[in-house]
């Protein structure tokens, strides 16, 4: 039986891989041609730095961009929220914008 994946890079342009399950602290990560053991628990789904990368880095994800750091990042390091920027939507307003629309009328 082969042992299932920890992480995935979706498409060969993109510079972070995704955790395919929730990982814990220690768990050695092999992907996209680097490996480093994870320094905490990650998520399933989470975002994680193929390479130390400074603040102002474009992120990409399926191969296209999605967002812009704002901290440095370093390998291994979970991407989120708290240091990319969305390119397409202010990461501030994110909340703001679903408590205020009213999906009953969306159509």
């Amino acid at each position: 039986m082969t042992k299932p994946l920890d992480v995935l890079q979706i498409h060969p342009k993109d510079n972070v891989c995704v955790a395919t399950r929730a990982l814990v602290a220690g768990t050695q990560i092999a992907c996209g041609g680097v490996s480093f053991k994870l320094a905490h628990d990650v998520a399933l789904g989470a975002k994680l730095a193929l390479a130390a990368l400074p603040s102002g880095t474009n992120m990409f994800k399926f191969g296209e961009p999605i967002g812009t750091l704002t901290a440095p990042v370093p390998l291994g390091g979970y991407v989120h929220t708290q240091n990319l920027e969305s390119d397409y939507l202010h990461t501030h307003t994110r909340g703001e914008f679903v408590q205020n629309t009213d999906a009953k009328s969306w159509k």
